[in-house]
């Protein structure tokens, strides 16, 4: 799939046209005029036209020979959020199920959370419930989330990484999961330019530097297979594949390898007309090279959840250096490139519903989904236990009878016993692996033959099996078993649980946790009864502090407001002393204040000045004053956000100045934020450069990202903004810092 195809509606109209009969390219040519007009007065960012995202998110569909349908909500896809075209009007004109797609594509944009991370994980989590309907609600995505990656450099830096990072962590592995290792690849390698810029192009121009050595290499490889498989009569297509750049940086992460200790940056595929011919070429190879041991992975005898299918081999090649082989028919090949798409592809005849049987049976992980979704209510914890269980390193365990099961890595003998069935978890009595007795914290392998002990006369589980278990699922089902069996205490225990924690607030537990109070937190909190929010508290899923909130919440609100009637009454008799003070004479009004934090104001007295923390102006920073309720005057950075919100809200702002901006006794607190790649001395770098300008070092804080990415957070004292522009420059020249600034709290 190229990423630099730029494709036109005709572009889309006729690649369909090459698959598609008549009446089916009607209706993509309908949803792309109805989208053309619901659009036609919108820009993107980049400053083209709107359309022009839609119509490259169809073309990438086209690519994968969708059907009408997906190609249409393609076309389709954006119209609902970012136009006054309403989901009736989709469905009324396109039909129910181009509705469907666009409704699990749209985000959730009109519901107000409190954070930026639970609106993500809201839209999400609707997202994969979505796709566990309909498969191409994620086919969908995938294509929009693509093409925005194509066009991030038309964005902020900040929202770049924002992007890039949650496409690795979410996109990335969903189109891994489903198969389409053609946007998955191209997905990963954009996240790392933005994440990684460095690490990226380096390995670029280290693959561009040595492209003539290695294509040498593989020609002269692929020479040697046809010589091998000469006499066998199979004439298979042959050809080297670059290692993708992500690929290997991972490989070079994870193993702690320099670029040139990566040997198998390509690898040979080879492909064949059937099953057959894929195993008579494997002996051949190995016949002509010395497999590795431990490197031969069948994968059309046990495919991978993806249902991805293909020999792989690494052998000793020409010059003793390893190489790669890949061998698979054409049908496998396809199924590898395109995944699930490869299935929902266009086959006319073939009715919507005969598709997703025969996708859904090779995709038994979206009912995990769906059991996810069950048991827990929470949005980030859903996406938590997705990225875990779903998104992380699996292996794969045998049942007695042969059947093959997928776990996550670290998963033992109960997670197992869980993933077959809740009954079989809960009777379960021990276990053996490979025909030998396990304890229960076994860790399974790949390969492993796990048979599950289980009896009926088994009490159930036991509370610490709770430390035994890896998987969210498993997890919850021995939570559910202990909920059930001790409910009565429970409900009784989270009762007495929130009436301490209200008279720990000074409230009456009475007054508050009436019929009425309590059934509008059972509402707000998602619960069907009230003992059942009784229950989770004295079970210990839900904090009784956040129970409590909610019944204080129109009592808190009243003392609020009560509060700040208060204060404004406060403030508005010390603006009416200011404003006397106006009145003067003009010899009275030249006074000035005697200098608090080094700061003056014009003409009035006695009013207590600070700096503020939230942006921590240095002598040498423009600077505003902000008159607060009863604190006196707060002076801030003239850049500083809250001073922004105080204008907009109308609020009194003052002219201030500094007394003496050039004092070099003074020392003055100032917060900076270093970004960049973490590399070994990185941080001794920093402090360096800081202790060779200022003796002031406060606090220094790190944390690290699973990209390797660090922001180091310096506190330190300054005499003035020339002092600390100068710690800024010097440690922008570090090697390795992307960004150096001063944040705002």
């Amino acid at each position: 799939m190229s990423r630099d195809q730029t494709w036109t509606a005709d572009d889309v109209i006729n690649a369909v046209s090459a698959y598609m009969n008549k009446d089916h390219v009607a209706i993509v040519e309908k949803a792309y005029q109805f989208a053309a007009v619901a659009h036609r007065d919108q820009i993107r960012q980049s400053g083209e036209a709107y359309i022009m995202h839609p119509i490259q998110v169809a073309g990438i569909l086209a690519n994968l020979k969708m059907d009408p349908t997906t190609i249409a909500a393609g076309f389709l896809h954006d119209i609902v959020e970012d136009t006054g075209v309403t989901l009736d009007d989709v469905r009324e004109l396109f039909g129910d199920d181009v509705a469907m797609i666009v409704d699990g594509v749209t985000k959730l944009g009109k519901i107000k959370y409190k954070s930026n991370k639970q609106r993500l994980a809201e839209n999400h989590r609707k997202l994969l419930l979505a796709m566990s309907k309909d498969i191409r609600v994620m086919i969908v995505k995938l294509a929009d989330r693509l093409h925005n990656m194509r066009t991030l450099q038309h964005l902020r830096p900040d929202k770049q990484r924002r992007i890039a990072n949650e496409t690795l962590e979410i996109y990335a592995p969903l189109a891994d999961r489903l198969g389409i290792s053609t946007i998955k690849w191209e997905l990963e390698d954009i996240s790392l330019r933005y994440l990684n810029p460095q690490q990226y192009y380096r390995i670029v121009h280290l693959m561009n530097s040595r492209r003539d050595q290695r294509e040498s290499y593989i020609a002269e490889a692929i020479g040697d297979i046809e010589r091998a498989i000469d006499d066998l009569n199979i004439k298979p297509e042959i050809y080297g594949r670059p290692k993708h750049i992500y690929s290997i940086y991972r490989k070079m992460r994870d193993q702690h390898k320099q670029f040139s200790q990566i040997y198998d940056l390509l690898a040979i595929r080879v492909i064949v007309d059937n099953i057959r011919d894929c195993y008579a070429v494997l002996g051949a190879i190995h016949t002509q090279w010395k497999p590795m041991p431990g490197r031969f992975k069948d994968y059309i005898a046990m495919p991978k959840a993806n249902m991805y299918q293909s020999l792989h081999t690494t052998v000793i090649g020409p010059e003793g250096r390893p190489l790669e082989v890949q061998i698979r028919t054409a049908e496998m090949h396809r199924v590898a490139e395109f995944g699930v798409a490869a299935h929902w592809a266009y086959k006319e005849g073939m009715t919507d519903k005969v598709q997703a049987s025969n996708t859904g049976n090779k995709l038994n992980w979206f009912k995990q989904i769906i059991e996810l979704q069950e048991d827990t209510d929470d949005a980030a914890d859903f996406m938590d236990s997705v990225k875990g269980e779903l998104f992380g390193d699996h292996v794969y365990a045998f049942t007695p009878k042969g059947d093959v099961l997928e776990l996550p890595k670290g998963a033992g003998p109960l997670d197992m016993a869980y993933s077959i069935h809740t009954e079989v978890g809960n009777h379960t009595t021990g276990a053996t692996v490979n025909g030998k007795i396990v304890p229960l914290d076994y860790e399974v392998k790949n390969g492993d033959i796990v048979d599950i002990k289980t009896s009926s006369n088994s009490a159930g589980p036991n509370r610490d099996w709770l430390k035994l278990v890896s998987t969210r699922r498993a997890r919850n089902k021995i939570k559910q078993f202990f909920r059930l069996k001790d409910r009565e205490k429970n409900i009784e225990q989270g009762r007495q649980i929130i009436e301490q924690q209200l008279r720990e607030f000074k409230f009456d537990p009475k007054a508050l946790m009436t019929k009425p109070q309590l059934q509008k937190v059972v509402d707000k909190l998602h619960y069907q009864h009230i003992d059942d929010l009784f229950a989770a508290v004295g079970f210990g899923d839900l904090q009784p502090v956040g129970v409590a909130n909610r019944l204080t919440e129109d009592v808190r609100h009243e003392r609020e407001a009560q509060r700040q009637r208060q204060e404004e009454r406060e403030l508005l008799e010390e603006h009416q002393s200011i404003t006397s003070s106006d009145t003067e004479s003009d010899t009275q009004r030249k006074r000035k204040q005697k200098p608090s934090e080094g700061v003056i104001i014009e003409g009035v007295d006695n009013l207590l000045v600070r700096l503020s923390h939230c942006c921590g102006p240095v002598p040498g920073d423009k600077i505003v004053g902000y008159i607060t309720k009863g604190r006196g005057v707060s002076v801030h950075r003239s850049d500083c956000p809250n001073v922004a919100h105080a204008e907009a809200n109308g609020e009194r702002l003052i002219d201030v100045r500094w007394d003496n901006p050039n004092d070099t006794t003074a020392m003055y607190n100032a917060d900076l934020e270093v970004q960049g790649y973490n590399r070994n001395g990185l941080l001794n770098e920093a402090l360096r450069i800081v202790n060779n300008t200022t003796k002031q070092l406060n606090v220094v804080n790190g944390r690290v990202d699973h990209n390797k990415m660090v922001t180091i957070s310096i506190s330190l004292g300054v005499r003035n903004a020339e002092q600390l522009q100068r710690i800024i420059d010097n440690l922008k020249n570090i090697q390795d810092v992307y960004v150096v600034k001063r944040p705002f709290r």
